[in-house]
């Protein structure tokens, strides 16, 4: 066991031996800190919180009470191999979050990125990559092998399905069911997770320029309404695309996947 001469641990907390605490980590009372948890610098655990399994958690990552943060997969196929759950850097877990490593069937790691909030309730499951600056609202369940790309929003009491890919700078609304793939900078909502259209709104605070945004909702047009499958629509875009953006979406649908998509209504 390891642990910098400058953390602050509440003497309630339990540390088992072997955890690596950096300096300036703090970890608050009747929390539970495994064997096999290293903690960057900075990091802070809340009170009543438990971070077990073979856990990396990146520098002034916040981790909210009664979250359960590395814990075994809830999958009948895991049989204790010694998998992974790597979180990044700056992200804030709010309470109640319960987040799981790999299994050995899907590659061994579960990831989440940098500066990502998971609010309150959410849920990831084995095997998922999460990217950066990622926000999933309160009660958001991943199940396993779910791909989310940088800067996706989803909303409150929303399910992804298993093996789904969310695109970078997507936005899922509440209350919706995600069961295909969801193409990047796309807006999905209602109960049966439809793709409604584009997240400008989410782009131009990013401060996309009018070129571009102009040049993505003419893709999304011909992905809607150009005859062929929406595989063939796709290449055609990657063939004539000069805008990163568009070529960023058809890359995405020519890339292997193990669901269909959802496609323009």
């Amino acid at each position: 066991m390891t642990i910098d001469a400058m953390a602050r641990i509440h003497p309630t907390a339990v540390i088992e031996d072997g955890a690596e605490i950096a300096a300036g980590v703090s970890i608050g009372p009747f929390s539970v800190i495994g064997a096999k948890v290293s903690l960057a610098e900075g990091v802070e655990i809340k009170s009543h919180v438990v971070v077990t399994g073979n856990t990396s958690i990146g520098p002034d990552t916040v981790i909210f009470s009664f979250s359960v943060v590395g814990e075994i997969p809830q999958d009948l196929k895991y049989h204790g191999e010694d998998t992974r759950l790597e979180i990044g850097a700056r992200n804030r877990i709010r309470e109640h979050v319960t987040i799981n490593p790999g299994t050995e069937g899907g590659g061994g790691i579960t990831s989440i990125g940098d500066d990502c909030l998971l609010m309150a309730g959410v849920h990831v499951a084995h095997d998922c990559r999460v990217g950066n600056r990622v926000i999933l609202v309160n009660n958001v369940g991943l199940a396993g092998h779910v791909q989310v790309d940088d800067d996706v929003i989803i909303g409150g009491i929303s399910g992804v399905h298993q093996w789904v890919r969310i695109g970078k700078g997507a936005i899922i609304g509440g209350l919706s069911k995600v069961e295909k793939d969801v193409i990047p900078y796309g807006m999905v909502q209602g109960k049966a997770g439809s793709l409604v259209g584009l997240n400008l709104i989410g782009l131009k605070r990013r401060g996309l320029d009018r070129t571009d945004i102009n040049a993505l909702r003419e893709a999304y047009v011909r992905l809607a309404n150009e005859g062929g499958t929406f595989r063939e629509r796709a290449e055609a875009l990657s063939q004539e695309a000069a805008n990163e953006y568009v070529s960023a979406i058809a890359a995405f649908i020519l890339s292997d996947s193990d669901r269909s998509f959802l496609t323009p209504e």
